[in-house]
């Protein structure tokens, strides 16, 4: 394979993956305040709960935690801190796998 064929491949995937629904439609963790007891629960353990809601994962946690959101191809959608409190982020239709701590889960959205 010559290196201008490389090259262009290489950018091309870039391009795609800059483009991707995970990443396009993803705006950040936000702070929850509304009652989240009606949504499914994921997992949880002592400090943390992970829930879903249509189009969002919600995050229940009693103290700071360090939090990643992987596409099911393992590419990073989200990588944060979170405050004690309810987060949610974002996500597009698909399936995620989500790690907080010791806890690691797969979600669908």
């Amino acid at each position: 394979m010559t290196r201008r064929l490389r090259v262009l491949m290489t950018a091309m995937a870039f391009m795609a993956l800059a483009l991707s629904p995970a990443f396009c439609d993803a705006k950040g963790w936000e702070a929850v305040r509304a009652d989240v007891s009606g949504l499914n629960s994921v997992a949880r353990d002592n400090d943390v709960e992970i829930r879903v809601s249509p189009g969002h994962v919600v995050v229940v946690a009693s103290q700071s935690v360090q939090i990643k959101v992987f596409t099911i191809l393992g590419q990073v959608v989200s990588s944060e801190t979170l405050p004690a409190g309810t987060s949610r982020l974002p996500l597009s239709h698909g399936v995620y796998i989500v790690k907080v701590g010791d806890l690691t889960c797969k979600i669908a959205v």
